[in-house]
């Protein structure tokens, strides 16, 4: 049994990440810290569980193995290295860190002590990536050429009678969250093209304030891949009944995946016309295999690489709308510590 604590109520998918916990047989929440107490202890109750003001407390207890991280982000860094330095496993709520200096020296922490950290990129466990990876690499695209995803949703969008939209306010809060909608929402786009269009090389991005939040509600990203492919991220919280799309195109074929149903056509395959494939059995969700991780030392399918390649791409966006220009990524890690 893995003996965990919750560590904040702060991120929308914190309730979540609570009944993820609660449905697998090996993990018990024992514990809930909050740097508002009065979150954490309503938390705690409605839980069930203990609230321990003091998170240091959290992490120097022996019964706890391991915390689920839904701190504002700019806490990630911190509470992350005292984890891993206290010895504890660490499952946490994307992004991993503002910066990929930081994400660094998070990784360095979680090696030197030998913890398993799995941040939350659930969309590289559903089926219908699994599928779009399988037609590339089996060649029925033929070559990439470009590569779109979209993501949003209306949770700023002010009904009429309402003083805000649905998403909570300190999810504008460009100190705790680092951005906007590209870098929450825009996660998701984001670490999918990054897996299946490879290493970028350079970004140009827009990242609109239409409602004056003091963030980004809405953003373009275009981004250059080494092999020669383009990509268009898109996503913002200001989008009623936007479906999640994510395109393929490439010189044999092309692939259309819209809220998870997918048609494909390629000049590869014996019928002409689009086709409705299969779709493989997804993997499992990123808590559970962090779980079997702990317990059976298996290797996670969501990786480092993938961490630390969602921030790279976040920075280099920031950067280049800061500077209304194209980012090259070689730049970045000596540039943007500067925004």
């Amino acid at each position: 049994m893995i003996n965990v604590a919750l560590l904040s109520r702060w991120h929308v998918h914190a309730d979540d990440y609570a009944r993820n916990a609660q449905d697998n047989s090996n993990i018990s929440i024992q514990l809930v810290w909050d740097e508002e107490a009065e979150r954490g202890r309503k938390w705690a109750e409605e839980l069930g569980v203990t609230f321990e003001e003091s998170l240091e407390a959290v992490l120097s207890n022996p019964a706890i193995d391991a915390v689920i991280v839904n701190t504002p982000t700019n806490l990630h860094k911190k509470v992350i290295i005292a984890a891993a330095k206290h010895k504890k496993h660490i499952f946490s709520e994307k992004v991993l860190a503002f910066s990929v200096e930081d994400c660094n020296e998070i990784y360095d922490a979680v090696e030197e002590n030998g913890v398993h950290l799995m941040l939350s990129l659930p969309r590289l466990t559903e089926s219908y990536y699994l599928y779009a990876q399988e037609a590339l690499d089996s060649g029925k695209l033929g070559k990439l050429t470009t590569i779109r995803c979209r993501m949003a949703h209306n949770g700023a969008v002010v009904r009429e009678g309402e003083e805000s939209g649905w998403l909570p306010d300190r999810f504008y809060n460009k100190e705790q969250a680092g951005g906007g909608a590209l870098i929450d929402l825009g996660a998701h786009p984001i670490y999918l093209t990054n897996r299946l269009a490879g290493q970028a090389h350079s970004v140009q991005a827009t990242l609109q304030q239409t409602n004056g939040l003091g963030v980004d509600d809405n953003a373009v990203v275009l981004v250059d891949y080494k092999s020669g492919a383009l990509g268009i991220i898109e996503t913002g919280f200001l989008s009623h009944g936007s479906p999640f799309q994510l395109e393929l195109y490439g010189t044999a074929g092309t692939l259309l995946i819209e809220d998870g149903r997918i048609r494909i056509t390629s000049s590869k395959f014996e019928e002409s016309g689009w086709q409705t494939p299969e779709n493989p059995e997804a993997l499992p969700m990123p808590m559970n295999q962090w779980a079997t991780a702990i317990i059976n030392g298996t290797i996670p399918s969501i990786t480092k690489d993938d961490a630390i390649r969602l921030t790279l791409i976040n920075e280099a966006a920031a950067l280049s709308h800061q500077e209304g220009k194209r980012i090259n990524l070689k730049d970045v890690s000596s540039i943007v510590q500067n925004i």
